[in-house]
């Protein structure tokens, strides 16, 4: 049995690494948006629930249990290798037939299921598969609990792994081979052990008295209650990862510290569960309880997550390392999560014990829990991210949580404590009462959850070092993502989404913004259709409406609430560019719909999230960047937003040499603040870019850019001079310093992990200044008048100095 345990271990280890990878890759090929994720998590634990209920109905309990597990372990090694090799072809065959609506919905859950539903019905036979090992006594499902304990603690450790070492220093290919040479180990101790504990031996005590539908009395109860524990685990999961990421960043290291936490409190119940199941003799109880339990360790972690980590007096920005502050937040996490998901771990082991009777096949009995408490687990996860948390907020969600908990231990208590025949009528009498007092106190507990404080949302981490007098004038909860508007007392608004300031309409910002929008049309010469990636506070898609020239702009936004809310705050700001009537807003992820496209535009400019947001780096691969040099018409432009502050070095290169990879003709403008470098916008042409000074200056004099000339001028720019005055180098200028750069692939998604190392960092001055120190005055770039030629060069040496 110890050995088992070990090999379940290694087993969880891989199916950890396969999901992150996984997961990782498929977002590439469906999108990334909420409904592309639910696709992808029901298909995963779809089939998880259909591999446990499958094994015991079609192989037979006369095949050795270490063979068959060994067996689905090289199966489930084989089908990841497919899996790593056939996604480019899988990406092909989606982007051909792809479209939205209906339709495209149902490709991507073929596609999906293509991709998920082998390797997951193999995964979920493995603990079927080697309960026919064990009998079904509360002895012999107290390993079952324990192996399953232990297929968590391998979980925790794939998760760190890959989250923090495999894809961070490797990539998918690396970290899918590392998941296979476990399932070769894994599925070869298996069979060794196989040969020498051959079937029949003293050793492998299985039940063969026929009595494979044997059930206990009133299970029914159990596998509802377990279903609803499964639902209420991952709904909980799904929106404290939610709140968690406002708080720490949402960055690829926040979401694995997220999970390993879930995990290991997963894994240390279910083994307290199957310790303290082997010995009860009513574990019917002991799971209502437990359920009762759940309702206080949710509310405990609403109160912890909205009313005490946030207002913790620290900096994280005083810290010298994000090691350090990775440190603290595993802390935190701990404190806040550890005690729901202990309760939720030890639920599976005492449902096993509860529905344990003799003569039932243990592949079935552990079959038909798992597959209980997996499906109640994609009804949790899909409800929580899809309906509860956009439709009543996460307030209101855990208390739905609180309630869903309480149900399920008044179903199990009634049934395990009420119809138990020994008892006396005063005994159920006080029985009754109890319950009564259990739901009471339930009540009460989801009363007191508090909503997410809007400060949190507007600044996550830095909540209680926020900006005195800052007024929170909007928050709402959307399907992606939290958003909150802010007013200073200098009547300068903030648009917040990711814990932090995304927009404003301080100087800085609207100059980086407009830039965006104005340099991606002012330079094309007919740029009639035009893709805006990111709406955020909607002034560079507003920028780039009011050019004349065009007549056909997409808004691409992830976050359905956005639209709706920079129209109602910011439309002064960004030309009303919602309403407009040559605008369309998609919503959508934007390489998703980029990749989908039919048809060819003019011009594209992205204005992405921070790149050490969770897939965000997926707008700033090569790949991408060849996709959309595919759909660009002749003479097409590309511009890219690149921050400076809460980055580092490592990362700002990563996004610059990439651009210039696929844009070998790209330059940079930079955007300072006071002198000191901000952010940046990247240009890009497939042709050889020549920027024509004559014909830019005589589009701004003219009475039809006269909006556009406003809109410079607010910024500070008041010719075609000051606007290209801002010109910071080039790719060959750029090329000694970039020549270490790490370049952002499909395959390694690398960006990610250097930004989130660069948040909380502000280091934005020394890398403008050092990247300054390789650019040279352009020679063939520009066009037009000397006079404006000699301008245009003054103004760019004056800006270096």
């Amino acid at each position: 049995m110890p050995l088992l345990l070990i090999l379940f271990i290694g087993s969880g280890c891989a199916a950890l690494i396969y999901e992150i990878v996984w997961f990782q890759l498929l977002q590439l090929v469906i999108g990334s948006s909420i409904i592309s994720l639910g696709v992808l998590l029901g298909t995963f634990m779809g089939g998880m629930c259909l591999g446990s209920l499958l094994l015991p109905r079609f192989v037979s309990r006369s095949e050795h249990p270490l063979k068959v597990y060994a067996a689905l372990e090289l199966g489930i090694g084989a089908i990841g290798l497919l899996i790593l090799w056939g996604i480019p072809l899988v990406g092909g065959v989606y982007t051909a037939w792809a479209g939205p609506g209906v339709a495209g919905l149902f490709v991507r859950g073929i596609i999906a299921a293509i991709c998920l539903l082998p390797p997951t019905l193999l995964m979920g036979a493995t603990l079927p598969a080697v309960a026919r090992w064990v009998e079904a006594t509360p002895r012999g499902v107290a390993w079952l609990g324990f192996f399953y304990g232990g297929n968590i603690v391998g979980a925790v450790v794939g998760c760190l792994a890959a989250g923090f070492y495999l894809l961070r220093v490797y990539d998918t290919a690396i970290a899918t081979y590392t998941a296979v040479a476990l399932n070769l180990l894994v599925a070869g101790l298996a069979a060794l052990l196989a040969k020498r504990m051959p079937a029949g031996s003293a050793e492998i005590v299985t039940a063969t008295a026929g009595g494979a539908d044997a059930t206990a009395p009133g299970a029914w109860a159990i596998y509802v209650a377990i279903g609803l524990s499964g639902m209420t685990a991952l709904s909980a999961e799904v929106i404290w990862t939610r709140i968690l990421s406002l708080l720490f960043g949402a960055t690829v290291y926040t979401f694995s510290l997220i999970l390993a936490v879930f995990l290991v409190g997963l894994g240390i119940g279910s083994s307290l569960g199957a310790a303290i199941g082997r010995g009860l003799t009513r574990p019917r109880v002991a799971l209502g309880i437990c359920q009762v339990m759940i309702c206080a360790a949710i509310a405990w972690t609403a109160y912890v997550l909205t009313q005490s980590l946030p207002y913790w007096p620290i900096n994280p920005s005083m810290a010298t390392s994000p090691w350090y502050t990775m440190q603290l937040d595993l802390v935190l996490c701990l404190w806040a999560v550890l005690p729901g998901a202990i309760l939720w771990g030890a639920s599976f082991p005492l449902a096993l014990a509860s529905v344990a009777s003799p003569g039932q096949d243990p592949a079935r009995l552990v079959g038909g829990v798992y597959a209980a408490n997996t499906l109640g687990a994609i009804v949790g996860s899909l409800t929580a991210s899809l309906v509860l948390v956009a439709w009543i907020g996460t307030q209101h969600a855990q208390q739905v949580l609180i309630i869903t908990s309480l149900v399920a231990a008044l179903l199990v208590l009634a049934w395990g404590v009420l119809d138990h025949e020994q008892m006396s009528q005063s005994s159920q009498w006080a029985t009754t009462g109890g319950l009564v007092a259990a739901a009471a106190f339930a009540v009460v507990l989801a009363r007191t959850v508090p909503e997410v404080p809007g400060v949190l949302i507007a600044y996550g981490r830095y909540t209680a070092t926020r900006p005195p007098g800052d007024d929170i004038i909007y928050k709402d909860e959307g399907m992606m993502a939290s958003v909150a508007v802010s007013r200073m007392p200098n009547g300068v608004l903030n648009y917040h989404n990711a814990g932090k300031i995304q927009a404003s309409s301080q100087p800085e910002d609207m100059r980086l913004q407009r830039m965006l929008g104005h340099l991606t049309t002012l330079v094309h010469k007919d740029a009639k259709r035009v893709i805006v990636i990111g709406c955020g506070a909607g002034v560079t898609a507003g920028a780039v409406s009011i050019d004349p020239i065009v007549n056909n702009e997409t808004i691409v936004e992830i976050e359905p609430l956005v639209p709706r809310v920079v129209s109602t705050y910011f439309g002064e700001y960004n030309f009303n560019v919602v309403r407009n009537p040559k605008v369309h807003v998609q919503i959508d992820d934007g390489r998703h719909y980029v990749a989908t496209s039919r048809e060819k535009f003019d011009a594209l400019t992205s204005d992405p999230l921070d790149p050490w947001v969770k897939g965000a780096a997926m707008l700033y691969t090569r790949e991408f960047f060849e996709d959309v040099k595919a759909h660009l018409n002749p003479g097409g432009v590309v511009t890219l937003f690149v921050q400076l502050y809460e980055s580092n070095t490592d990362a700002v290169k990563s996004e610059i040499g990439t651009f210039f990879e696929a844009f070998p003709n790209g330059m940079v403008f930079g955007n300072t603040a006071n002198g000191v470098g901000y952010d940046l916008v990247l240009f890009g042409q497939v042709e050889p870019t020549t920027i024509d000074l004559d014909m830019v200056d005589a589009r701004l004099k003219s009475p039809a850019y006269a909006e556009v000339a406003q809109s410079l001028r607010d910024i500070g720019f008041y010719s075609a001079v000051d606007l290209f005055s801002t010109y910071a180098g080039s790719a060959a200028d750029l090329q000694p310093w970039l020549k270490d750069a790490p370049i952002n692939r499909d395959r390694n998604l690398r960006l990610q992990y250097l930004a989130g190392l660069g948040l909380n960092l502000y280091q934005s001055g020394p890398i403008y200044a050092e990247m300054l120190t390789h650019r040279t005055l352009p020679q063939n770039l520009f066009s037009g008048s000397d006079a404006l030629k000699n301008a245009v060069m003054a103004g760019i040496q004056a800006a270096g100095q």
